[in-house]
């Protein structure tokens, strides 16, 4: 029996039957009206139910609608209902869909419609939701709709929803995927897309047919459809589907993608969709780039952005990519793909816009414009921020626009504030005067060859000012006076960081620069942006640092996110931002890309390439016009014009390139007849040129001046012609875009900075109203070369590759000393401004500027991890607990000649202290600079042959490998050998460009390694590089002569060296070379050869030092020609086995020094078993085979005795002060003290209870003075009316001690107290009366001459002498000579004379003792440790050869240790002059305005301040004191230096910085003392000297307060060769030596005038009684005397007393009678000349 089925069951099958069957995407696409995910379960709906529900449908809705007549046969017509009227759902429980069932026209969830409307509306509300997803609803619903209808599983697009949504629309996740069949369904039922498609193609396929049923109204299909077909017609009907297929896929290539599909299903416009999404990324543009709930803010417009709608070849500020401009057009050929970009339309003027008249201008522009009538468009839009401000620019403008111009206007606003008085308008006269000393201006340009068309323009344009423009490049080196003199330098990105890494040193150049100009600076996406980001971000650090206005201004081309390059730049965007797009520029230029087919560099893309040139060229020259060809070689020109020369016979259209109608036709053609380049010759006659740096001047001259006369049709040249000369064409076309590069080693992509300015020779304003350009590349690079020349995507930093060396070049130059300052450093780059913009790209996640916005952590690690590798590299010292980082020699070296980390790491490996030339050629071409030269297969042969023929050295690897290349091709480029190869000429030109940078540092390296062998090695290499000649050549070949005199000269036999052929007379030199007539010349250029002759005079200081004097004469005729200004030379003593450098100096040698002689002094060790001897080298920086030897052997060298050790110091109990048992002392002590210290508590008994001569060596601070003073009260307390001698060596000290002792001892003492100096005049009666006298050396010798005659000499019972050490100082001869006097007195006295002695620690003080005749018990020779205020010294080195520079250096070192060791403590700074005290204190004023607190050394109110700067006179004094830096130098008035005493003093200031001439008048304790600089400028030598040891134990003595300090700071600046000096003599005791055998003449002489000397025997008596006699014994090399035999003292002191008598007498001083008596010309009494008696 057969069950009826139920209706509901019926109904469920005929709902499941139209389910989809298949596979594949597009099987969603057919769904049928009713389908959907249908839960089939056993219970059913009852039948009851589903009528009722259709019944009350039919119910409300017939009466609303009309049912037409219908007549059966013909056409029925059907109204399709809006929506569908019911979605069946089946559940499992009955009761729950009864509920459910409502009229579909009440609101209800249950009866929603999934259709188009409730996915736009549930778009909506997602988006008002969640603002984050910066989407259109139209947009978001067409992406859920293409997600909805994909063939993935629900699991799948559930990820994939949640993923886009977020878990917040989760609820609408889930509907939309349980009711997804519906929604696609029910979306398609509705379109009419599948209709239309099939209605293109209906049409696509047959054209001719009638467009009714394109125009007839869409019909429901309905009811039950049935179509009969034949087999054959199936087959027709799917071949005819086939054939439509096909068609449309040729005619739209590009299908549109599921987005766009799906907009066109759901019915949006695409233009639309398209516009609003440019609405949704525009306003993106602020949005952060990771994810938050923030509402994005609107796009902020500035002022001056003059750029067409966002759309078209343009980027959002945020950098994402739109579409290709509007009209872009693409075509497909056989042989190549072609883009068109169309003319941009000209952009419209705005409102108030209008052209500056030059007119209107000052005198000073009108005088630079004087060419124009106005400015052009963009001129004029910048006019007022360029000329009117000194804001920040950053320019973007495309080529043509008039960017060097705006350039101009800046440079003009820069002269202007220079003016004296201001230029005025409405004249042109030039009535000012311009201060060309204060500024400098500095263009940097991108390429060698557009600075020197920069130069070219600046110059002629500024030559009325007589203002001086200068190239400065890697070609052209300007010396110190050129740059001096010059005040506007061009130069490039490479060369100015070189320039402003070494140093704020050359203040000619960094510290005057007023305005910056950086060109081409879109260039910071390229490999060299890493330059501009480094030299921009140094250049805004020291405008913060030195709190000095630098005007930066950039230049580009159009780029896309200016905004984040104008951050960059610090300019205001709302005033010195500018962007004009290619509308502004001067003649559009409409673009063609051409991607040739085929595999790049194959037969076939060349010859596809060369056919599209012809097709393009032959194009437009049938249109009648000129075209430009670029490519990249020389021989590409030739080859290129003969190929077209070629195709054009062969089409047989050589009418259209004859030129022979112009009318300089036949002049042109005479002219190339007389040309002798012959494929100029052939190619003109077809109207074809050549042109390429390799022509003549003269050839590449008349092939412009014919393209410009329209004499030949097609130019095919180089890109030179682009850059150097300005020869515009209709059309220009770029032949292929690979470029050999020679610092990459292999071909690389045509710039598009190339490109750029190529194009820009496109369109002659005076003839078309736009030019053509066409850049033909490979396929592969067609999307590149489109999407960088239409500002696809914006500009990245490269800042990241570079970071480790840049890093290096910061701490050299001290501007990054720690972590925290190289962190900060880093947010000055451009790296900075992108990776928050970018993060992803530059290693990021995305949340990353969200959790730390300031990148803090991201710049940490990045600056740590470049400090490790520079450490690893042992460039710096890093050390990660404190975060400080020093530079190290190495990475000084690095930065100074742009030496890579990685390369320095090899040579740290390779190099050695003895290694041959070989070696050091071996070890530079494994240089890390080398590594991307490459060694190609065809050149192997070429190689092989300059191995054979131009190798002098063996090569090591070979034609193979890089490293062997690279050697090759040095020695090639040494040998001057001819290379035929184009590749290989590059790259021996890169080479050798870089071999003599790395062959100086290697040199630098191995002189601060003191590695004598390698550094003689390289110094020889890298001169060889330079003068391209081996060391084994002939010295004269420098000289410039013939070479066939030269090549017979080293043919000879026997080599004729220099000193040889300089005894020959000009006939022996003539026939030496068999060439009569050149001996004159050969004469003259052997004179003019630089050599010097070396003299050494030693002298043992101690058994472990050498002092050496070396006398340089020079022996040559100076040529300016050939000499210049200055001859460098280097001088360096080595050790006996020539393997180590004791000494090494950098000597410069001046035309004025010529033919005297020149005195160097320095000290080398001495290391027992002493050597047989040592050798000086003299070598010349510049000239090979120019140096001379000097052995100095050290055959009668007698070292000095060894000394006793020091005077230990005893632990005693501190002596109170009631011990002086006398109470007016215990009260003038106890003001100062209670008790003695350690030292005056051991010197206290011989001092006080006894009557010995004493001698108190001691350091500074150790209270010498308290000695003096101990000896002085028992001298008055044993013999009343009695006077006390204070001697002290200088008149500061004089000062110091009348001023205090005057305040403590006069009143109570009753002691009367005079001072004895040339500047106070004295009777003899004051003399007589006073007590205690304190007077000069000088002084106290012109008095104590006459002692006999005087009686107060004879009343004194004590001398005191200060600072006894003096001794062997240029001032010590006098103090030597009146206490040899004293001496002498004492002896001839009935009455003790006792003598007092104090110094510094001495080295041997036993013979110092012996001669003042004090005996064990009042010899007190303590060592440095006894010091009350222990003492840190540091020495540290700075490098530099010149003093100014590396004084400035210094600077930052000095902030940082006040920083360091003396936070809140006072400090004193030593500068050698008043020079350095102002540059010193400017810039530790600039170093505390970068504090948060920059007044932090200032310790007072406001108020007392201002009150206290109205009474100071000096105007930096007033500057610095409101900052808590005090001034100290002789040229401040006496009342500012009181002031500055007693603010110190007070410690309302706590810095002060004093001339190292006052360290002995400054009595003013320090915690910290920074010496900074150990070098002063002697005017007789005319050159700078070291200052006396003694001098610097002063400064350094100044440092450490008792009772105050624990330890007590010396910070040592030197220069980095004195560092070990320095090092050996600040820590040991002072070595004392006579100085009296160097200034014995004036003191014989004064002996002789006064009646002392009558007879050569009395000047030999006079001479025992000194410190010298004793000495010469003690150490007789010193002298020079060679033995110490008592019969060799007396020879040598008998011969130097005839010698100065003899010397005297030839002055016409004395006159020698009999060879014995000493008799003065004009005897007279010595005396003081103030002095009345």
């Amino acid at each position: 029996m057969v069950t009826q089925p139920s209706f509901s069951s019926v109904v469920d099958d005929i709902l499941l039957s139209n389910v989809p069957r298949g596979k594949g995407k597009g099987r969603a696409q057919t769904i049928d009206f009713l389908s959907a995910n249908i839960v089939n379960d056993k219970q059913k709906w009852p039948v009851k139910n589903f009528r009722d529900l259709v019944e009350k449908f039919k119910k409300d809705h017939v009466e609303n609608k009309e049912l037409p007549q219908v007549n059966f046969g013909g056409y029925v017509k059907f109204n399709l209902p809006e929506k569908p009227f019911i979605k069946p759902t089946f559940k499992n429980q009955q009761d729950e869909i009864q509920e459910n069932v409502q009229p579909p026209n009440l609101p209800s969830k249950s009866t929603a419609i999934y259709d188009r409307d409730w996915l736009l509306r549930q778009s909506r509300q997602v988006i008002e939701n969640n603002a984050s997803l910066d989407l259109d609803e139209r947009q978001l619903c067409a992406d859920l709709f293409t997600i909805l209808r994909s063939g993935d599983s629900d699991d799948s697009i559930q990820i994939t929803l949640v993923e886009l949504l977020g878990y917040d629309a989760f609820d609408f996740i889930s509907e939309s995927i349980s009711n997804r069949s519906t929604i696609v369904h029910n979306i398609m039922r509705m379109s009419d897309y599948d209709e239309r498609r099939q209605q293109q193609q209906h049409v696509l396929l047959q054209p001719n047919k009638s467009a009714q049923a394109n125009t007839e109204a869409r019909r429901p299909v309905y009811g039950t459809q049935l179509i009969i077909q034949s087999e054959k017609e199936l087959k027709e009907e799917k071949k005819l589907r086939k054939e439509q297929k096909k068609a449309l896929k040729a005619n739209n290539k590009g299908e549109d993608d599921a987005t766009t599909v799906s907009m066109n299903i759901l019915g949006f416009d695409g233009e639309d969709l398209r516009q609003a999404r440019e609405n949704a990324l525009l306003s993106a543009s602020q949005a952060p780039l990771f994810s938050s709930n923030y509402k994005s803010k609107p796009a902020i417009s500035y002022p001056h952005i003059y750029q067409s709608a966002q759309s078209g070849g343009t980027l959002s500020i945020f950098g994402t990519r739109y579409a290709l401009p509007a009209g872009t057009m693409r075509e497909e050929f056989n042989d190549y793909e072609e883009t068109t970009i169309p003319v941009p339309k000209i952009a419209p003027v705005r409102a108030g816009e209008r052209r500056i008249p030059i007119s209107e201008m000052d005198s000073l522009a009108r005088g630079a414009f004087k060419a124009y009538e106005t400015l052009n468009r963009v001129q004029s839009i910048v006019y007022p921020i360029a000329y009117e401000t000194n804001e920040n620019m950053l320019v973007c403008a495309p080529t043509g626009a008039g960017k060097t111009d705006v350039a101009m206007l800046t440079v003009l606003r820069c002269l202007s504030q220079f003016c004296s008085p201001p230029p005025r308008k409405g004249t042109t006269e030039i009535d000012f005067t311009i201060a060309k000393n204060d500024f400098k201006i500095v263009y940097v340009a991108p390429m060698k060859a557009l600075a020197a068309e920069v130069v070219e323009k600046m110059s002629k344009r500024l030559k009325f000012l007589g203002v001086s423009v200068r190239e400065l490049t890697g070609d052209m080196q300007l010396t110190k006076a050129e740059i001096s003199a010059t005040q506007f330098i061009v130069t490039t990105p490479e060369k100015w960081d070189v320039i402003t890494r070494k140093g704020t040193g050359d203040v000619e150049l960094t510290q005057k620069v007023k305005l910056l100009i950086i060109d081409e600076v879109h260039l910071l996406h390229e490999d060299r942006g890493a330059v501009i980001e480094s030299i921009i971000a140094r250049t805004l650090r020291q405008v913060e640092s030195s709190q000095s206005l630098i005007r930066i201004v950039g230049l580009s081309a159009t780029l896309p996110n200016y905004v984040d390059v104008a951050a960059f730049l610090r300019v205001n965007p709302y005033q010195g931002l500018f962007y004009f797009d290619n509308g502004f520029r001067p003649v559009p230029l409409e673009q063609h890309f051409l991607g040739i087919k085929g595999k790049p560099n194959s037969v076939q893309s060349s010859e596809r390439m060369n056919r599209a040139c012809f097709d393009k060229v032959s194009e437009l020259v049938k249109n009648g016009h000129q075209v430009m060809v670029f490519v990249h070689a020389r021989k590409e020109t030739v080859k290129t014009a003969q190929v077209l020369r070629e195709e054009v016979a062969n089409e047989a259209i050589g009418e259209y390139f004859d030129c022979a109608s112009s009318e300089s036709y036949g002049r042109f053609k005479k002219e190339v007849s007389r040309s002798r380049n012959k494929e100029l010759k052939e190619l003109f006659q077809y109207g074809f040129g050549i042109h390429h740096a390799g022509m003549l001047r003269s050839d590449r001259s008349l092939t412009e001046k014919m393209f410009q006369d329209g004499a030949i049709k097609v130019l095919c040249c180089t890109s030179t012609l682009a850059w150097g000369v300005n020869l515009p064409a209709y059309a220009v076309v770029i032949k292929g875009t690979q470029v050999y590069d020679s610092t990459k080693g292999s071909f690389v992509d045509l710039s598009i900075l190339d490109v750029l300015q190529i194009f820009g020779r496109a369109g002659r304003p005076q003839y078309e109203s736009h030019g053509v350009g066409y850049i033909l590349t490979t396929h592969d690079r067609l999307s590149h070369y489109i999407s960088a020349i239409t500002q696809q995507h914006p500009i990245e930093s490269k800042f990241i590759e570079n970071i480790v060396d840049n890093l290096n070049a910061e701490i050299s130059l001290g501007t990054v000393a720690n972590i925290d300052e190289a962190v900060a450093w880093l947010s000055y780059t451009y790296l900075y401004v992108r990776m928050k913009k970018n993060p992803m790209i530059y290693g990021m996640d995305h949340a990353e500027p969200l959790n730390d916005p300031l990148l803090g952590r991201k710049r940490h690690e990045i600056i740590t991890m470049a400090a490790r590798r520079l450490a690893e590299c042992q460039m710096i010292v890093f050390d990660e607990t404190t975060g400080y980082l020093l530079s190290k020699d190495l990475g000084r070296i690095a930065s100074n000649f742009y030496i890579k980390h990685t390369s320095i790491e090899i040579f740290n490996t390779i190099m050695k202290s003895r290694m041959t030339e070989a070696d050091v050629l071996s070890m530079m071409s494994m240089s890390s600079e080398f590594d991307q030269i490459k060694s190609r297969d065809n050149e192997h042969q070429e190689l092989k042959k300059l191995l054979d023929n131009s190798c002098a050295c063996d090569i090591r690897g070979g034609t193979e490998d890089t490293h062997g290349k690279v050697n090759i091709l040095l020695q090639a480029y040494i040998s001057n050998s001819f290379i035929d190869d184009f590749a290989l000429v590059s790259d021996c030109a890169y080479v050798a460009q870089n071999s003599g940078r790395i062959a100086r540092a290697l040199f630098e390296i191995a002189l601060h390694r003191n590695w004598a062998p390698t550094a003689s090695v390289l110094l020889q290499i890298n001169k060889a590089i330079e003068k391209r000649m081996w060391t084994f050549q002939h010295p004269l070949r420098q000289m410039g002569l013939p070479h066939d005199v030269i090549n017979k000269l080293e043919n000879r036999t026997h080599e004729i060296p220099i000193e040889e052929m300089r005894e020959m007379n000009p006939d022996e030199l003539g026939e030496l070379v068999h060439h009569n007539r050149m001996g004159m010349i050969i004469s003259k250029c052997v004179d003019q050869f630089p050599m010097l002759t070396l003299d050494a005079r030693i002298a043992p200081i101690t058994r472990n030092v050498l002092k050496v004097e070396l006398t340089i004469t020079p022996d040559f005729v100076w040529n300016d020609r050939i000499h210049g200004s200055v001859e460098p030379w280097y001088i360096w003593a080595e050790d006996s086995e020539n393997t180590e450098i004791y000494y090494s100096e950098y000597f410069l040698l001046y035309k004025r020094q010529l033919g005297e002689p020149i005195k160097l002094t320095f000290t080398v060790p001495l290391v027992e078993p002493l050597p047989s001897e040592i050798y000086i080298y003299a070598v010349s920086d510049r000239w090979l085979g120019a140096e001379t030897i000097l052995p100095v052997p050290f055959k009668h060298l007698i070292l000095p005795q060894l000394y006793p050790s020091h005077t230990d110091l005893l632990d005693l109990r501190p002596l109170p002060i009631t011990a002086l048992k006398n109470a007016m002392l215990e009260e003038i002590y106890a003001e100062q003290f209670t008790h003695f210290n350690p030292v005056q508590t051991q010197i206290f008994h011989t001092l006080y209870n006894t009557n010995y001569n004493a001698l108190v060596s001691a350091p500074t601070g150790s209270g010498k003075t308290v000695a003096a003073e101990l000896a002085m009260w028992a001298a008055f307390r044993d013999r009343p009316g009695s006077k006390v001698v204070y001697i002290a060596p200088m008149k500061a000290l004089v000062k110091e001690r009348i001023a205090d002792w005057n305040k403590r001892f006069t009143g109570l003492m009753n002691k009367r107290l005079v001072e004895l100096t040339d500047d106070v005049r004295l009777s003899f009666k004051s003399i007589e009366s006073a007590d205690i006298i304190i007077t000069t050396p000088e002084k106290w010798d012109s008095i104590s001459r006459g002692w006999q005659k005087r009686n107060y000499m004879q009343n004194i019972s004590c001398v005191i002498v200060d600072e006894i050490h003096l001794l062997g100082t240029d001032r010590g001869s006098g103090l030597e000579v009146i206490v040899s006097r004293m001496n002498h007195i004492r002896s001839q006295l009935d009455q003790n004379m006792r003598m007092v002695g104090l110094s510094a620690v001495l080295a041997n003080a036993t013979d110092l003792a012996n001669w003042l005749g004090i005996d064990k018990s009042g010899l007190f020779n303590f060592g440095h440790s006894v010091r009350p205020v222990p003492l840190e010294i540091y020495v540290d080195g700075f490098p530099g050869k010149h003093y100014s520079p590396r004084m400035a250096t210094m600077n930052k070192p000095a902030y940082a240790a006040i920083k360091t060791h003396s936070p809140a403590e006072p400090v004193i700074v030593f500068v050698p002059s008043r020079r350095q005290i102002r540059l010193t204190v400017q810039d530790l004023i600039a170093y505390c305005g970068m504090e948060d607190n920059p007044r932090q050394w200032l310790h007072m109110r406001d108020d007392e301040m201002e009150m206290i700067l109205s009474q100071i006179n000096d105007d930096l004094l007033r500057m610095s004191l409101a900052f808590g830096i005090g001034l100290y130098h002789t040229g401040l008035k006496e009342s500012d230096r009181k002031i500055v005493e007693e603010l110190y003093l007070n410690l309302k200031i706590q810095i002060l910085i004093a001339t190292s001439t006052l360290a002995w008048n400054v009595n003013l304790p320090a915690h910290l003392v920074i010496v900074k600089g150990t070098e002063f400028y002697n005017y007789e030598e005319h050159r700078y000297i070291d200052f006396p040891i003694t001098d610097v134990l002063q400064m350094m003595g100044r440092a450490g307060r008792p009772h105050f300090d624990n330890t007590g700071i010396a910070r040592i600046f030197v220069q980095d060769s004195k560092k070990n000096y320095y090092k050996t003599f600040l820590h040991e005791p002072f070595h004392v030596e006579s100085s009296l055998h160097e200034f014995l003449d004036n003191h014989i002489n004064a002996e002789i005038v006064g009646g002392t000397i009558k007879t050569k025997q009395d000047a030999m008596d006079y001479l025992a009684w000194t410190y010298f006699y004793r000495r010469l014994q003690q150490n007789p090399t010193y002298y020079g005397l060679e033995d110490t035999s008592q019969r060799s003292i007396n020879e040598f002191m008998s011969g130097m007393i005839c010698d100065v008598t003899q010397r005297l007498e030839e002055a016409g001083r004395i006159k020698v009678v009999d060879d014995f008596k000493l008799v003065p010309h004009t005897p007279s009494r010595t005396a003081s000349s103030n002095l009345d008696e």
